[in-house]
């Protein structure tokens, strides 16, 4: 279970969620038709090795990640987040945007296989150990970017840790909040939100994905089932806040910035995609994201 001041590696806790999400970039990397290709999952999976190197070559036993359902499923759905998000960038990019803020940076890969161009600085906040592996696991690559590690807790002065890092609020950013929100209680992301706005002047960009609560009951049924399941479904459950603070695009444009809600499903839809229908549990999740970009006017 979660607690207010808890760490973890990339192997362990919040940590092995960027395995999880990096081992199904990988898997959609070996389709035919990828909706997005992440050459460097494939990388940090086999350097974690143990199961996250084995579900990569074929069938890996009861790996939620092979099965029929859920497995096929989350995995396009981590494709489709990943196209969006590839898109938010570029068009940040060609707007002139030369400062990019990763929160929570985990595994993403963006600084080494996206076309930066000249200028751009890549800023990774994250937990030290989940950057270290990173950082060790792609030793003798080079980034696209001018990359600069973080190494800082959100729950703590991250705004502060940025600044010293060289980040200029005066200067327009691109910040992304990808799989981030739902580890967070309702009032760290109050605080996250607030941070961001504060740190972002006009000309800014953010782009956010979210999750829409559960019923309270439901939620606290679900994670007394996980206690009991020795899988890496319930272990997830198990780190999770069903909390929110406040739609994004409803908080942003509150405070002066233009908002763009696009629920997954719409998105997958229009990427050629299908909607799940065969899962209840992974339906359920799909119908309750939402993908928000916004510029700070």
């Amino acid at each position: 279970m979660r607690s207010d001041n808890d760490s973890w590696d990339i192997t362990t806790s919040v940590g092995s969620t960027a395995l999880f999400v990096a081992a199904a970039r990988a898997l959609e990397a070996q389709k035919a038709e990828p909706l997005a290709v992440d050459s460097y999952a494939e990388v940090f999976c086999r350097a974690a090795g143990g199961p996250w190197a084995e579900v990569l070559d074929g069938p890996a036993g009861d790996h939620p990640l092979r099965s029929e359902d859920f497995g096929r499923h989350f995995v396009t759905f981590q494709a489709a987040r990943t196209r969006y998000f590839d898109a938010y960038f570029r068009a940040a990019a060609e707007a002139g945007v030369r400062q990019i803020v990763m929160l929570a940076a985990g595994l993403d890969s963006r600084a080494y296989r996206l076309d930066w161009p000249d200028g751009t600085t890549v800023f990774e906040l994250d937990q030290p150990r989940v950057l270290e592996f990173k950082r060790e696991t792609l030793r003798g690559v080079t980034p696209r970017a001018e990359r600069r590690e973080v190494a800082v807790d959100l729950r703590d002065d991250w705004p502060e840790a940025l600044r010293s890092s060289g980040f200029r609020a005066d200067e327009p950013s691109a910040w992304i909040a990808e799989g981030l929100l739902v580890y967070l209680p309702g009032a760290a992301q109050e605080q996250l939100f607030t941070g961001i706005d504060a740190m972002a002047c006009p000309g800014s960009r953010l782009a956010v994905e979210e999750g829409r609560p559960m019923d309270r009951d439901a939620f606290t049924a679900k994670v007394r089932e996980a206690e009991a399941a020795d899988d890496m479904r319930g272990q997830w459950w198990q780190l999770v806040y069903n909390e929110q603070c406040a739609p994004a695009a409803q908080w942003f444009s509150q405070r002066g910035w233009s908002a763009e809600a696009t629920a997954l499903t719409d998105y997958l839809q229009s990427v050629g995609r299908a909607t799940p229908t065969d899962d209840a549990e992974v339906t359920a999740m799909i119908h309750s994201i939402t993908l928000v970009s916004a510029v700070k006017d």
